[in-house]
């Protein structure tokens, strides 16, 4: 659904920063009592400032006056401030709120925080902004896939910890729409992690309700709170397996028309997170943008979810036969389908072309499902048949048919996880083509897996393309934890020339730190997510060399 600005602004409000009002008309009138439940948050970094958000929650549920509020930001957390102003915090924006400061200086860290008429003042938030020429090391968090229910944020306690940070880099799947009975319910009752609104979200008042239950939790917050985020939604920002022209979880005839939950769900994503509103004609889905970190790097956000994805190859329920398994085969290898779409393609390959010619080290895809070509474990060839059929035979009930139909499809070719640009081999040729045209070897990050990857990727004919670091989840649960018995990351390694590593277990994130000479990915997990407090370990580490498509041996 394309929207043009007047249509977007008619449906997300008027409640942005209004730069125009003045600090003593904005506070004259006194506002309703308010709070700051939800904290503050800070995203989409430039070399002179961020995009700064908080909520300010009316103490009367049903109060529609708009709030004034101020902003500062200082150098220091009680600091005095080098740059202050007012906005509005309005009902037609759920009394979300997002300014961007624009005369800081680049790559130094900030303090911000924002205060109602009567004295009430938000926590103290932090940022970095983007630096600007000579740079000599950019730290980045990057994160992906965080279910309320499958366990506690612990990782982001970790990232609040952190002495250095230039940003969090969220890959998606920052929200999940099921209810309190679907994906997670089990672990969920057991910890306490209990869903508001507790059905499945579809209405605009359930995804802004979903997103203020998320932003409620306090390891969010405080992570939100040490650094700026760059966010890229995945599908469950809207529903299961979104494409263009639809999801998996979405179901018409019961849930209505795509458009109109699509759109309530974009509407309820712009106002609750830190990230710039689309700009001029380009429609909500557009989300793929630039962030230099000075000489030193260019990330590049891209969206795979709504923009252009061809609905994804699949069964359809039904016991795979040879026909079936044929059939989801040639879909999956049709020359047409989409994952990024032509003008988001041309885009990210004038954007590589542009860094590489200006001799940037670093060129960074912020890219939402794994690249790589995984294929599935056929556990026969691994293990002898009569081995296979045994550790089949021992697997719950509940996902025994399921290994079933997809060791028939793994035995036919089928890759591992169709819903990947596995399920997409035309689009992601289509890829490699225009980055082996820009000349560069980006650094390729993934997330939406649940699972720790570390991919050296390759065309079709077999040449280095670019490396892969995938991360785990915050809390999601991987294929991997249903199945304990089997040793997943391992048997995917031993099918699939291209993995260098998978973890289908560890939870996490992956700190990545550049410079001139190395990128060097650690791989964090966490002893725990089903406590609210846990420890974490470097599981792995990989590095490269500027230049290289391939990871350092040793």
């Amino acid at each position: 659904m394309k929207l043009d600005r007047r249509a977007a602004l008619g449906l997300i409000g008027s409640g942005a920063a209004l730069p125009g009002l003045g600090i003593g008309d904005a506070m004259a009138a006194t506002p309703p009592a308010a709070s700051f439940d939800h904290g503050v948050a800070s995203g989409d970094p430039t070399t002179r400032g961020a995009i700064l958000w908080t909520r300010a929650t009316p103490a009367d549920p049903a109060q529609q006056a708009a709030i004034p509020i101020r902003w500062h930001v200082a150098q220091s957390p009680d600091g005095k401030a080098i740059e202050s102003g007012s906005a509005q915090a309005r009902a037609a924006r759920d009394f979300t709120m997002k300014v961007e400061p624009r005369t800081l200086k680049p790559g130094q860290d900030y303090h911000y925080w924002f205060e109602l008429a009567d004295g009430t003042k938000s926590p103290v938030g932090r940022f970095r902004t983007l630096a600007k020429g000579a740079t000599a090391d950019a730290v980045l968090a990057v994160v992906s896939c965080q279910l309320y229910p499958g366990g506690f944020f612990t990782a982001y306690d970790s990232i609040a910890a952190l002495d250095r940070i230039d940003a969090v880099v969220h890959l998606g799947d920052y929200i999940y729409e099921y209810g309190a009975e679907g994906y997670g319910a089990e672990i969920g009752k057991k910890i306490g992690r209990d869903l508001q609104p507790p059905h499945e979200i579809v209405t605009l008042a359930d995804y802004r309700t979903r997103h203020a239950h998320y932003k409620g939790d306090k390891s969010l917050q405080a992570a939100h709170a040490r650094t700026a985020f760059i966010c890229v939604w995945d599908d469950h920002e809207t529903a299961n397996d979104s494409w263009i022209g639809g999801a998996q979880n979405h179901q018409p005839a019961t849930e209505g028309d795509w458009a109109k939950r699509k759109a309530a769900a974009m509407q309820a994503y712009f106002e609750w997170m830190p990230i710039r509103d689309p700009q001029g004609n380009d429609p909500w889905e557009a989300i793929n943008r630039r962030f230099d970190f000075g000489d030193l790097a260019t990330l590049l956000m891209v969206e795979t979810r709504l923009l252009a994805r061809s609905e994804q190859a699949g069964f359809k329920g039904e016991t795979p036969g040879r026909a079936e398994i044929a059939s989801v085969l040639a879909e999956r290898n049709r020359p047409d389908r989409e994952m990024l779409g032509e003008p988001q393609r041309a885009w990210l390959e004038r954007e590589l072309t542009t860094s590489v010619k200006a001799g940037t080290p670093w060129q960074i895809l912020g890219n939402q499902v794994v690249m790589a070509r995984v294929n599935g474990p056929d556990l026969a060839k691994l293990f002898g048949a009569e081995k296979a059929a045994a550790m089949v035979a021992a697997l719950d009930p509940s996902v025994r048919a399921q290994v079933e139909m997809a060791q028939a499809g793994y035995r036919a070719g089928l890759p591992f996880n169709l819903d990947a640009w596995d399920g997409y081999p035309a689009a992601r040729e289509r890829l490699y083509d225009s980055i082996r045209r820009s000349n560069a070897h980006p650094l390729v990050l993934a997330g939406d897996s649940h699972a720790f990857w570390a991919n050296q990727l390759a065309d079709r004919d077999g040449h280095a393309i670019a490396v892969e670091f995938g991360t785990s989840s915050i809390s999601s649960p991987s294929i991997g934890d249903t199945l304990p018995q089997v040793p997943l990351g391992d048997l995917l390694q031993k099918a699939s020339p291209e993995v260098a590593f998978c973890d289908q277990r560890a939870k996490g994130y992956i700190l990545l730190t550049l410079t001139p000479e190395k990128a060097v990915g650690d791989y964090i997990a966490v002893s725990t997510i089903y406590a609210p407090k846990a420890d974490t370990r470097s599981l792995r580490r990989f590095t490269v060399a500027k230049g290289a498509a391939s990871f350092d041996k040793g």
